[in-house]
């Protein structure tokens, strides 16, 4: 059975944690917007931010007509398991439950939006961008994580992209270089385009477009630690923080080039019954989506092909040559006890900090209702203050942590360094033996270990890094 969400649901939820929300119209340079008020924090949610054709690379949104209408979360790119719900793996369904439970989204190919928060009166304020995870095939803005009532009520403006994923963020294809000179990587573009849009309108909303982070998880720290890469991208944002995603992985970060993954989408176009591109542009999202399934079926190799790609302009050369010479920003870098790939992801993380002095932290409070410890993107609800929309039993060590990952993170968008008044010391990392890293543990909260031996260890003896 097909499943489709039809009904966004992210803004009713904040809604209906105050009593006192209104409505508030600004203007933009783009047209007039509508949005809510509630305490300290402003929000517009579903500003778009482009429009772009299937398998086309998205054009800027510079104006709409008479005033837009910004209290709900906007559509959500279609990917496969909107479609094949009963087909999720147990990490998937694991995911559902802990941050996509109760939430119904919608689903559209006009998904390129953003959910703006911003300090209530404040002008000139520091921005985050953040960018989700979902292993470059899923995800959305409006999980219940996002949420930046927190982080505006300490003087940041928050914006949380939606981008696309999937086949219909990293199809490649000769026809597509023949019409644009290049090829793939439609879900990175949407990424580059929406923080050009940002810098661009975010003084619009009280943010300062010279004092721009990038922030992202998992796919979305990748797809940070790519576009931190190249050049061409100076000046667009001043720092970068990448939780579970930093340094790249040896085999699953690296991209291919963009022609060694045409046979590969060939052989999907013949799932879907297309001859050519413009067939699988007109195709319906069934047919695009049972033909994801079909080919994971009888291919292990899914994983490798629906990602970012050397594409000559986004990612001109391969990464480990780009690896050399990053954009020289202020850097933070985190990952947690039970990551994904936790030893290789605290490893990396870990090298990565010490070449570019970043600010480091593991995370190792163990989540409390179940035996999955410190799990991958754990500490998103820790950033953002949304332990309370979970369904986990959170204790005061976990409200402590919250609160000091939280003024963490927003001095260093603030300034490049996450210390302030009243938080325990954190090292910058340096190039000397053993990386310094912040180690957030269920007791305090202080410079300590980096996490890596006694992963390392736990998967020689057990092949378990949680053990």
């Amino acid at each position: 059975m097909k499943t489709q969400g039809t009904v966004p649901s992210e803004e009713k939820v904040l809604r209906a944690e105050s009593d006192t929300t209104e409505t508030v119209v600004l203007e933009t340079g783009c047209g007039a917007i509508r949005g809510l008020a509630s305490g300290c924090c402003r929000f517009f949610l579903g500003v778009p931010y482009a429009k772009a054709e299937r398998f086309c690379y998205a054009k800027p949104v510079e104006h709409w007509d008479g005033i837009l209408d910004a209290v709900t979360p906007g559509k959500s790119c279609p990917q496969n398991r909107a479609w094949h719900e009963h087909l999720e793996n147990p990490t998937r369904l694991f995911y559902k439950k802990e941050f996509r439970e109760g939430i119904t989204f919608e689903y559209d190919e006009d998904c390129l939006n953003l959910n703006i928060f911003t300090p209530a009166g404040q002008e000139g304020c520091p921005v985050m961008i953040f960018i989700h995870g979902g292993g470059f095939d899923s995800g959305m803005n409006s999980e219940s994580p996002f949420d930046g009532s927190g982080l505006a009520g300490r003087g940041i403006v928050t914006v949380f992209i939606n981008y696309r994923v999937g086949p219909l963020g990293y199809l490649t294809h000769e026809s597509i270089r023949q019409e644009t000179g290049r090829d793939g990587n439609f879900g990175l573009d949407d990424q580059l385009l929406a923080i050009r849009w940002v810098k661009a309108h975010i003084a619009d909303f009280g943010g300062d477009p010279d004092r721009i982070t990038l922030a992202g998880q998992s796919a979305g720290a990748i797809s940070i630690q790519y576009l931190c890469l190249n050049p061409d991208h100076a000046g667009l944002f001043e720092r970068a923080m990448m939780m579970s995603g930093a340094g790249l992985f040896p085999k699953f970060a690296l991209p291919r080039k963009a022609d060694d993954t045409h046979e590969y989408w060939l052989d999907y176009m013949k799932e879907a019954g297309c001859k050519t591109l413009d067939e699988l542009r007109t195709a319906d999202l069934d047919t695009l989506f049972d033909a994801v399934e079909a080919l994971k079926a009888r291919r292990k190799d899914t994983l490798y092909n629906t990602m970012p790609v050397v594409d000559g302009k986004l990612i001109p050369e391969p990464i480990d040559a780009m690896m050399s010479h990053p954009l020289p920003l202020s850097y933070l870098i985190g990952y947690t006890n039970a990551d994904m790939y936790a030893p290789l992801m605290a490893f990396i993380g870990n090298r990565f900090g010490k070449k570019t002095g970043a600010y480091l932290y593991y995370f190792d409070i163990d989540a409390p209702g179940d035996d999955n410890r410190a799990f991958h993107s754990c500490d998103l609800r820790y950033v953002f203050e949304t332990l309370h929309k979970s369904w986990r039993p959170y204790g005061k060590r976990d409200y402590e942590a919250s609160g000091q990952l939280a003024q963490y993170v927003a001095n260093f968008v603030r300034s490049g360094n996450p210390n302030g008044a009243g938080l325990p010391l954190w090292q910058a990392a340096g190039p000397e033996k053993g990386a310094k890293v912040l180690h957030i543990s269920p007791y305090k909260t202080a410079m300590g270990r980096t996490g890596y031996g006694k992963m390392l260890v736990n998967f020689i003896r057990r092949g378990d890094p949680k053990a």
